[in-house]
């Protein structure tokens, strides 16, 4: 189904019976950069819904914005959601806005943009700094196309299998990383991926902004020698079309000495599920999903 809203400069047009959720964009640290309309928005709908509602409290009082504020995060989503779209469909406005930066990027605002479109719902941008963006524009590393990622699962096997699914990309990646977990995340990294070049960016636009640019390696050493502090958006270099064709040249042929069962249970052992192992066999071997997944299952 194609659902279509027309704009709305206000949240409270009595030219619809529905409400329209705003996600709109906040500083992800200097407050001037704080758009006007960020700021109209806020002070118009019916209510704004916070990921942390004492730190947006800060935010609201700074621009002498009172309207009314409730929480919703990852931990109450179940709950909240359901709830805040009733209120839409009732005809009231909500803005929605994360700690920093646009909401709905690797936070629970996903869940709620994505259940108000399903219903029909207008869900309007309010565009506003972006940690990922920022980062990848002053890393040095080319733009013309990249993948977000979010951010790297914490534990040693399911992060490797994350840098494996990782490995082939051509585009700049970019995800971020806590300062905890930071120098031990570019080890691993290190180890499958080789010394890529790499910008590690933290603080963006705050007084003790920071871009170290160089390979892994180097940015390790840094480390050593500046304890992580804040949290990081890395941009890391894709692999180059050169070594992305010889990769697949060397491993275009790997499986033959496998069976069709072996080759499945390759995958499953790099974490994927047996829906997806099957997928990637198949395309291995120039067969329909189907054909594997008789193969297989008859065992």
């Amino acid at each position: 189904m194609i659902v279509q809203h027309s704009f709305q400069t206000t949240g409270k047009s009595g030219s619809q019976t529905a409400g329209t959720l705003y996600l709109v964009g906040t500083p992800i640290g200097n407050l001037e950069d704080m758009t006007f309309r960020a700021i109209r928005i806020l002070k118009e709908v019916d209510m704004i819904a916070a990921e942390d509602t004492r730190q947006t409290r800060k935010l609201l009082a700074h621009f002498e914005i009172n309207a009314r504020l409730v929480s919703y995060h990852e931990h109450n989503k179940d709950a909240s959601g359901p709830e805040l779209i009733r209120l839409l469909e009732s005809g009231q406005s909500i803005a929605l806005v994360s700690d920093a930066g646009l909401p709905a990027i690797s936070d629970p605002g996903a869940d709620l943009a994505a259940a108000a479109a399903e219903r029909g719902l207008a869900v309007v941008p309010i565009p506003g700094a972006n940690a990922a963006l920022s980062a990848l524009i002053v890393s040095g590393l080319p733009t013309e196309r990249f993948l977000f990622a979010g951010f790297p699962p914490r534990d040693r096997k399911p992060l490797t299998a994350w840098l494996n699914k990782l490995q082939r990309q051509e585009e700049t990646l970019i995800c971020y990383e806590s300062p905890h977990r930071i120098a031990k995340t570019l080890p691993v990294m290190l180890e499958l991926w080789g010394d890529r070049r790499i910008a590690m960016v933290r603080e963006l636009t705050k007084r003790h902004e920071e871009i170290v640019r160089g390979t892994i390696t180097e940015c390790m050493a840094w480390l050593e020698e500046h304890p992580p502090i804040g949290e990081y958006c890395l941009v890391i270099a894709g692999i180059s079309a050169l070594e992305a064709a010889a990769a697949q040249q060397e491993e275009g042929s790997w499986w033959t000495s496998l069976s069709v069962e072996e080759h499945v249970a390759h995958y499953e052992a790099q974490n994927d599920d047996r829906k997806d192992a099957i997928k990637r066999t198949a395309v291995d071997r120039g067969l329909q999903k189907r054909d594997v997944y008789n193969e297989v299952m008859k065992k």
